[in-house]
């Protein structure tokens, strides 16, 4: 009688461990489901929703940049003052960084790694990338004396070429065979869509613009890499905060052209002489694209901003059809084709990270 006893309890033992165990593998496996369900339920559907909407719009900011600065000529010249535009996009990008600080403060309030008040020495960094950055910008007007929309927004990718080897040497960061061979595809798209079999000239752009488009995609290169580095060196810093300094900056150097260039002129005839309707659009188009290349590389990818600045591309030229009568030649199809494959070769080509 014992002996049985103890065998019946020793069965319910393991018929209660039995139950149990089915339980947590149920649990599990419904977990799981859930899990699952919820990654492709509204949560996925929202990423992929954001993704869209982000590049979406870097996709039409990058197509009318260009097209906005030509549009904004009048008789082949701008009639404002092309400091104080630069002036003006630094202004607006800075308000929408703080105001964006503003909301984390509210939302996560102030700490260390958000508050505006800082050290010298961190901000000390910010005004070599601020220069380059209003160099560049302001070349970017002056190229247009000498190339068109389309050809502008083919050229304007040799910048990744120059941020590429900028990369190898200040950053130390190694570029696969693919990359280089990105580079040369890029190079060679580029001359391509270039070629005026109609003249004698075997280029369509005159050496100036040529060099304005390499003197661009240097100072672009350089005050990106600087950048970035200036970024990781600090990781936890907000973004905004980083942001905020650098065009503050930006609007402090931009301030200096206005008084070397332009100070008699916008002292008499005031500071937004000769601005339009496509001026401000073109102004808070240049702001937008900053903003939303930020968006693109938090909330999506970098082959999305790929993507987006070949459609851009393409899109630029067919505009630029209808708006200034631009003769898309096969030439310029096959260069604009090439440079979209060097892009995309050079965004998936990127060297793997030894696990």
């Amino acid at each position: 009688m014992e002996y049985r006893k103890a065998k019946d309890q020793e069965s319910d033992d393991i018929s209660q461990k039995d139950v149990e165990s089915l339980d947590m593998r149920s649990l599990s496996h419904t977990s799981a489901t859930s899990s699952l369900s919820t990654a492709g339920g509204p949560k996925g559907k929202n990423t992929w929703k954001l993704k869209s909407i982000v590049t979406l719009a870097l996709t039409l900011l990058t197509s009318s940049q260009a097209i906005l600065i030509v549009w904004s000529k009048r008789a082949g010249k701008y009639e404002y003052s092309v400091t104080t535009a630069n002036f003006s996009v630094e202004f607006l990008k800075c308000l929408l960084s703080f105001l964006a600080l503003y909301r984390t403060w509210n939302s996560q309030g102030i700490t260390e790694d958000n508050r505006l008040t800082t050290s010298f020495d961190e901000v000390s960094v910010y005004p070599i990338p601020a220069i380059l950055y209003m160099v560049k910008n302001l070349l970017q007007y002056y190229i247009f004396a000498y190339v068109d929309a389309p050809t502008y927004q083919i050229l304007k990718n040799l910048n990744i070429i120059s941020t590429g080897v900028l990369y190898r040497i200040i950053l130390k960061k190694k570029l696969s065979e693919i990359q280089w061979a990105a580079f040369i595809l890029l190079c060679a798209g580029c001359t391509t869509a270039q070629l005026n079999p109609s003249s004698d000239h075997v280029l369509q752009t005159p050496i100036q613009g040529w060099m304005m488009a390499i003197g661009m995609a240097l100072l672009s290169g350089f005050a990106g890499v600087y950048t970035e580095a200036i970024i990781k060196k600090r990781p936890s810093r907000n973004i905004n905060v980083q942001n905020f300094w650098l065009y503050i900056f930006g609007m402090l150097f931009n301030l200096v052209a206005i008084c070397v260039q332009d100070f008699g002129a916008v002292i008499n005839k005031g500071f937004f002489h000769g601005y339009s309707f496509i001026t401000i659009l073109m102004i808070l188009n240049h702001a937008l694209s900053g903003i939303a290349v930020s968006m693109v590389m938090k909330y999506a990818d970098n082959i999305v901003k790929v993507y987006s600045t070949s459609v851009a591309m393409l899109l630029t030229a067919i505009v630029s059809v209808f708006l200034f009568s631009f003769h898309l030649s096969l030439a310029f199809f096959l260069g604009s084709t090439v440079v979209s494959v060097s892009v995309y070769l050079h965004s998936v080509g990127k060297p793997q990270q030894q696990k």
